[in-house]
């Protein structure tokens, strides 16, 4: 008990001492100290005239009403209780246009820090976390609203330590305007914090190229970020963007649930581009740019887990539309994995895709079905 007060102590004055050498202190005591002797003239020279005060209560109601409402609620008749009421409603002015500008520097400095993503954001639930920033930002942002209907621009909150002036012409577009944005290192636990990691449903890395010039330094960062943000809340689903596939274990050992390896993905894309063959063309549509063309995945139906994979087929058959199913998406459930990875049991990858298995094949828990669906008119 001794031993806690004793560490007070000293943080306690230093905050005496910081405020007895703040200036404005000693000049709030002079005005305190010239109101209570003008008062005191009030008092000492109206309560011998006929101008309504009669004793110290009528003084001191004559002073709070000068200074606080600038105005005076009797009418003094001496030279020196003029001269005093003349010096509260000038004091009155003076403190009120103190106050309002501190709290207009109060409001100005909350509005300044909102725009340069500085402030901590308002508890969200379920938000999705976008870290980095690269050239060609408003694109991504728009190809991530259309490709995920379950996220409104409300939900997602921007973390990356570009110019704030970049993001901000960003932000000032309509599209984006509820957009949350928090300035700092995303692979920093205290702008995580900012952003509200403990409570985000999603997030996703990309490679940032403010935060370092060569491929290995951006993808360093990547997964600095994601140790952190696991290490934080293992349970929320990240995907990040490497560079190089050199550092792919790292992040499979951070437990990324997904992984985007751009380069290889580009390299592959011109390799098969080269054939003549077309195959640019139906990646592209595979890919699409919403969530109902193109490969979807979807939640697997009620009543098919522990079930051959021929019954699903046979299900997909007989539905109508333009869905086709090609596969599955095995190991989903991250909370599931977390918990196999703590007892040391044998860990499966993170959404390993299974692709057109045999018929007799025993749907596991925790899949999901690959589909492809047609465009819209087709």
């Amino acid at each position: 008990m001794n031993k806690k007060k004793s560490n007070n102590q000293p943080h306690f004055w230093r905050r005496i001492k910081r405020t007895l050498n703040n200036p404005f202190l000693y000049i709030f005591i002079l005005i305190g100290i010239i109101i209570c002797a003008a008062t005191y003239v009030v008092y000492k020279t109206e309560t011998k005239t006929d101008s309504g005060i009669t004793g110290m209560f009528d003084a001191v109601w004559h002073t709070i009403v000068a200074v606080v409402a600038a105005y005076y609620d009797f009418y003094v008749k001496s030279v020196p209780g003029r001269f005093a009421s003349l010096l509260l409603l000038l004091l009155g002015m003076a403190v009120w246009a103190v106050i309002i500008g501190k709290i207009t520097s109060v409001i100005m400095n909350i509005q300044n820090k909102n725009n340069r993503g500085l402030k901590k954001i308002r508890p969200m639930k379920g938000h999705f976390l976008l870290c980095g920033w690269r050239s060609g930002f408003e694109k991504l942002l728009e190809n991530v609203l259309s490709s995920n209907s379950d996220i409104t621009p409300d939900m997602i909150v921007l973390v990356n330590s570009a110019p704030s002036e970049q993001v901000l012409s960003i932000l000032q577009d309509i599209r984006f305007k509820e957009i949350k944005y928090v300035s700092g290192d995303f692979s920093d636990a205290e702008t995580l914090h900012r952003a509200g990691i403990e409570n985000a449903g999603r997030v996703l890395v990309i490679a940032d190229f403010t935060g370092g010039t060569t491929a290995m330094e951006i993808d360093s960062r990547t997964v600095l970020a994601v140790l952190t943000m696991k290490s934080i809340k293992p349970q929320v689903y990240v995907a990040a963007e490497l560079l190089d596939e050199k550092l792919q274990e790292h992040l499979q050992m951070a437990r990324c649930n997904e992984i985007i390896l751009t380069q290889s993905y580009e390299h592959s894309l011109l390799a098969t581009a080269s054939s003549g063959m077309g195959y640019s063309n139906v990646i592209k549509t595979l890919i699409g740019d919403d969530d109902y063309s193109g490969i979807l995945i979807r939640t697997l139906p009620s009543g098919f887990v522990g079930k051959p994979y021929g019954d699903l087929e046979s299900y997909y058959d007989k539905k109508d539309g333009k869905m086709i199913l090609v596969g599955l998406l095995l190991n989903t459930d991250a909370n599931r994995l977390l918990k196999k990875d703590e007892s040391n049991q044998q860990l499966e990858k993170y959404n390993e895709p299974l692709l057109t298995p045999p018929s007799d094949f025993v749907i596991p828990k925790s899949s999901k079905v690959i589909l492809i669906a047609g465009n819209e008119g087709a």
